[in-house]
């Protein structure tokens, strides 16, 4: 009769440690959740860019940063 109390107590332990598992993995869900949010959301662009107007320079080099050329492909 030991062993079964004892296998049952094994069995207790192997439970308890699978819901501190799942509720670990639920934290560093909601950690990495809250480090890797985005800032708020800007509904225009007025006043993002500080200092003066935006020339076409400025433009051209945005989109060259965001639009990569085919060969660099």
């Amino acid at each position: 009769m030991a062993n079964t109390e004892s296998t049952h107590e094994i069995l207790k332990r192997v439970d308890a440690l699978g819901r501190e598992l799942e509720q670990l993995k639920r934290d560093l869900l909601r950690r990495l959740k809250r480090e890797t949010a985005p800032g708020p959301v800007r509904a225009s662009l007025f006043g993002s860019i500080h200092g003066g107007d935006v020339t076409e320079e400025d433009i051209d080099k945005a989109q060259r940063a965001v639009f990569r050329d085919l060969e660099e492909l």
